[in-house]
C-alpha cells in the first residue's frame, strides 16, 4: 500500500494541473467533451459514406470534419474559452487572434 500512496503523491501535480487556470476555465479544461464530439463525428461518418476508394479519401473526410469543427470554435470562441481570459497565463504580452467577421 505505501507504493500506491507514493504513486498518488507523485501524480498530484499532473492530476491537478488544471487548478492553475482561472476558475471559470477549470470545468472546461478537466472535461474531454470538446475532444469527444469530433472523435464521435469521425467514427460515425464512415458508416454513412460506406466504402472509401482509397486512403486519401479518408484523409480528406477527416480533414473536412476537423476544419468544420475549427470554424465552429472560431465563431463561438467566447462560449468555450476566450483569448482574453487565457492571455494573463501567457508569457507573451501580446496575444491576439484575428477578428471574426460577423
Amino acid at each position: 500500500m505505501p507504493k500506491l500512496a507514493a504513486l498518488i503523491d507523485e501524480a498530484e501535480p499532473d492530476v491537478l494541473g488544471f487548478m492553475t487556470f482561472p476558475k471559470d476555465h477549470r470545468a472546461k479544461i478537466r472535461s474531454l467533451n470538446p475532444l469527444e464530439r469530433p472523435n464521435g463525428d469521425i467514427k460515425r461518418r464512415p458508416d454513412v459514406v460506406g466504402i472509401f476508394p482509397n486512403e486519401d479519401a479518408i484523409t480528406r473526410l477527416v480533414g473536412a470534419l476537423l476544419l468544420d469543427q475549427n470554424d465552429e470554435w472560431a465563431v463561438q470562441r467566447g462560449r468555450y474559452m476566450s483569448l482574453e481570459t487565457i492571455a494573463p497565463l501567457s508569457d507573451d504580452p501580446i496575444v491576439k487572434l484575428p477578428a471574426v467577421a460577423a
